[in-house]
């Protein structure tokens, strides 16, 4: 939750934060922390140390095959998470403080899993913020009414469409009037209130062949009682998905390219009409970076948002990655070049302890990196063969380099 407090410096020039801060960033003494200075205002970033999100893949399973996914092209053995490899998560998330947000999600359909009900209930228990992403095909009432007692904080729902054609098209096997039922019985089943919980949110994956609905869905979403509305591009692939990008002039586009070396304008806020749409998309296709209101179209460019997000990723397996994208292997396209992406695991909660992995050694200095993300700057060159997987780039990077990332350039996005 965002909060606004005064600091102060005392008699020997140290800046003093109100104990609230410290808690929230998890900051204790001798804790390094990251200070980004500009023009008129300087902002800390959370410290490498804290964890503050665990993502929980409970299974790489799925009962749809969306034209979007990952899984469509992998060949990773099936599998659901065992009662033993979650209760090793809820020990470690018990020696947590404060409690890091539980969020259950990745490349598998958590309802899939037969105790994620149980699941979600055992980690709100301990006093952790729970989310959920689901297709919403297997929110049935009884699942709904289990999340809900459960204390489920947050579901997200993914809809890539807001007409039954245009979401049948990527949602193979899959029917928007089903899905819309089921979220609208789930929202009827909340304890009536100003802010009634679980919150319901939408994830939305922007194509070529769907972004024409995005008006249509801000509706829908209000509709469903919506409060979220998570908009990501597409991450093609397949040969064929390059040719649904909405990204392809953007990655190089000065407007989102802060630099000395550039002009800069400043935009203040507008309406956004018939009057002002022709010019404003001439301001953004001119050599020029923008700001609008004060803020920079560039400030989510070699920033990962996992890392950020004092986040790790676990598996079904039990094996944890620094985030989800490297939680499996997998072949995608930049700047429609193969990009080969190998896994990265740190350690498995079951035999080291989820609080021993996030504390390794080579996982802290991984953080460090990409904080200071000193990588090859892939996503906008992408022009040699070291671009075409996450081995090492021309700065000499050891594994993994994630210059070719597009989570860390604000193009692709999770909840």
């Amino acid at each position: 939750m965002d909060m606004a407090a005064w600091a102060y410096l005392d008699e020997d020039g140290r800046l003093v934060l109100p104990p609230g801060i410290h808690e929230q960033l998890g900051l204790k003494p001798g804790t390094q922390v990251r200070l980004v200075c500009e023009i008129n205002r300087a902002y800390l970033r959370r410290p490498v140390t804290q964890l503050a999100k665990v993502y929980v893949e409970v299974t790489n399973q799925c009962n749809l095959a969306c034209r979007t996914c990952l899984r469509n092209t992998w060949e990773e053995a099936p599998g659901h998470m065992s009662e033993a490899t979650f209760a090793s998560i809820v020990e470690g998330l018990r020696g947590c403080s404060p409690r890091p947000l539980v969020f259950f999600g990745g490349l598998g359909e958590p309802l899939a899993h037969r105790g994620i009900v149980d699941m979600v209930s055992q980690v709100k228990a301990l006093g952790c913020r729970v989310e959920l992403i689901t297709n919403a095909t297997l929110l049935t009432e009884r699942v709904a009414r289990g999340l809900i007692t459960a204390g489920l904080d947050m579901l997200w729902v993914s809809l890539d469409g807001a007409r039954p054609e245009s979401y049948a098209d990527v949602r193979l096997g899959a029917a928007l009037p089903d899905v819309l039922a089921n979220v609208a019985r789930f929202r009827a089943a909340r304890r009536a209130s100003h802010t009634p919980t679980p919150q319901i949110g939408i994830a939305f994956v922007a194509m070529k062949r769907n972004i024409a609905d995005l008006p249509d869905l801000l509706n829908l979403a209000g509709h469903l009682g919506a409060t979220r509305l998570l908009v990501t591009n597409v991450l093609p692939y397949t040969p064929e998905m390059n040719d649904e990008v909405l990204y392809s002039s953007a990655l190089n586009n000065i407007a989102y390219l802060p630099s000395p070396w550039v002009p800069h304008i400043e935009l203040p806020k507008l309406d956004l009409d018939p009057v002002t749409r022709g010019p404003l998309y001439q301001v953004l296709r001119q050599m020029w970076n923008v700001s609008l209101a004060g803020n920079n179209l560039g400030a989510a460019n070699d920033y990962c948002p996992f890392v950020e997000a004092g986040a790790m990723a676990i598996g079904w397996d039990g094996n944890a990655s620094p985030c989800l994208p490297l939680l499996h292997t997998h072949t995608s396209y930049l700047n429609r070049r193969p990009r080969h992406s190998r896994r990265y695991v740190i350690g498995n909660v079951v035999e080291q302890g989820l609080n021993q992995v996030w504390a390794d050694a080579d996982h802290l200095a991984f953080r460090q990196r990409v904080q200071a993300f000193d990588f090859a700057p892939c996503t906008f060159c992408g022009g040699c063969e070291l671009s075409e997987a996450n081995e090492t780039d021309c700065f000499g990077t050891v594994f993994p380099a994630c210059g070719g990332c597009l989570w860390a350039q604000g193009v692709i996005r999770c909840p």
